[in-house]
C-alpha cells in the first residue's frame, strides 16, 4: 500500500537556521498543573501539553503518542517524571488538539518532520524522546536521521514492521484501505463516546479493569470532542496508510535499518498481552537497536505507560541515571 506521500531520500531534515515558532495564545492550565499551548510553524500548528518540572534546569523530554491517540496518553507518566525531566507531550498533526497540516501530509516522514521542526524551532534538543506505537516509529526515525536532537530514546510497543501481523492487529491495519474508515464510521454512527472509548481501551490495555473511572471519563470526553472534528477519519486513514506504506520500504530506507542507525541509549518496552504489536518482536528490536535494554511486562497491553506508569517511570529513571553518569553509552545490551 503506497504512502500518502512518496518517500523522500533527502528526509534528513537539516537543523533550523532560525526559529519561526510562535506560541499563541498564552498557556492555559489543566488538571494536575499541566499547561497547554499551541506552537505555530509555517504550515503547521501543534498543541503541546507541558508537564511542569519540579525544579528549573531539568533536561527536556518530549512524548509522542500513537495512532488515534493524543498527549492525554502520557498523562500518567508525565507527572511521575517531573522530578527528573521537563516534559512536553505533543499532539501530532490532525490528532488531539492539533489541526491538520496545511499540506495534508500524514505519512510517517511527514509526522517525523513535524516533530523535528518542533524540536528545532523551540530549541528543545537534544531531548529524552518517548514514543508509543506509531509514535515509537516516528521517534525512531527522528533519532536515526537527527541524532543531534536525541539524548535517550524510550519506545513503548513501537510499530515496527511485523510480517505477518498478529490477527488482532489486522482490523487496525485495514484502516489504511480507501473507504474502510468511511464504512466503519457508518457502522458505528450510533455508538456513544463511552462505547467507543471502551472498545479502544479494551484493544489497547492488557487489563481494561486497570482504567480508573476518572481516567475513563477523561478519555471519553476527549473521544466525544474528537468525533466532532470533520477531519477525524481522514487523519486516521492517511496516518494508517503512511504506516503500512513505510512497512513496505526495503533496503537502506526500511524501518528496521533505521533502527540499526540509532545511536542513542534506548529503552524498549513490550507488553505480553499486546494485541497490536506482537510480544515476539521484542527480541528483534533488542537486536536492531545497538545500545538498548528491554523491559518486558507480561501483563501489559499496547500502552504500558498508561497501564503501568510507575514501572515505566522507574525503568526510564534507571536509564537516565546511567546516561547522566556516562554508563549508558558503555553498557549496551542490558535486559
Amino acid at each position: 500500500m503506497p504512502s500518502t506521500e512518496p518517500y523522500l531520500a533527502g528526509d534528513e531534515v537539516p537543523p533550523a537556521t532560525g526559529s519561526s515558532a510562535s506560541v499563541p495564545p498564552p498557556p492555559s492550565e489543566g488538571r494536575g498543573g499541566v499547561t497547554r499551548r499551541q506552537v505555530t510553524l509555517s504550515g503547521l500548528t501543534l498543541a503541546v501539553h507541558s508537564h511542569p518540572a519540579a525544579a528549573p534546569g531539568l533536561p527536556p523530554a518530549v512524548y509522542v503518542h500513537g495512532l488515534g491517540g493524543s498527549a492525554l496518553n502520557w498523562a500518567g507518566l508525565g507527572p511521575l517524571l517531573a522530578g527528573r525531566v521537563d516534559g512536553d507531550a505533543v499532539d501530532l498533526p490532525g490528532f488531539g488538539d492539533s489541526p491538520p497540516p496545511d499540506d495534508g501530509d500524514y505519512s510517517l516522514s511527514g509526522h517525523a518532520r513535524a516533530v523535528i521542526r518542533y524540536l528545532d524551532a523551540g530549541e528543545r534538543g537534544p531531548v529524552h524522546l518517548f514514543g508509543n506505537s506509531l509514535g515509537g516509529t516516528i521517534v525512531t526515525r527522528v533519532a536515526a536521521l537527527r541524532p543531534d536532537l536525541v539524548r535517550t530514546l524510550t519506545l513503548v510497543s513501537p510499530a515496527l514492521p511485523e510480517l505477518p501481523p498478529q490477527p488482532t492487529a489486522v482490523p487496525t491495519a485495514l484502516l489504511a484501505l480507501p473507504g474502510v474508515t468511511a464504512l466503519f464510521a457508518r457502522l458505528t454512527r450510533n455508538w456513544t463516546a463511552e462505547q467507543r472509548t471502551r472498545a479502544v481501551l479494551g484493544l489497547c490495555y492488557g487489563d481494561p479493569e486497570r482504567v480508573s473511572p476518572e481516567g475513563f471519563a477523561e478519555h471519553a470526553r476527549a473521544y466525544a470532542k474528537r468525533m466532532t472534528l470533520p477531519y477525524h477519519w481522514d487523519a486516521m486513514e492517511r496516518s494508517a496508510r503512511g504506516v503500512v506504506g513505510a512497512y513496505t520500504l526495503g533496503g537502506q530506507h526500511s524501518l528496521w535499518r533505521l533502527a540499526e542507525r540509532v545511536l542513542a541509549p534506548t529503552l524498549l518496552i513490550y507488553g505480553g498481552r499486546d494485541q497490536l504489536v506482537s510480544f515476539r518482536m521484542a527480541r528483534r528490536a533488542k537486536t536492531a537497536f545497538r545500545n538498548s535494554r528491554l523491559l518486558a511486562l507480561p501483563a501489559a497491553g499496547h500502552v504500558a505507560m498508561m497501564e503501568y506508569p510507575e514501572v515505566v517511570a522507574r525503568a526510564f529513571t534507571e536509564l537516565l541515571d546511567e546516561y547522566e553518569t556516562g554508563a549508558a553509552d558503555a553498557s549496551p545490551g542490558r535486559s
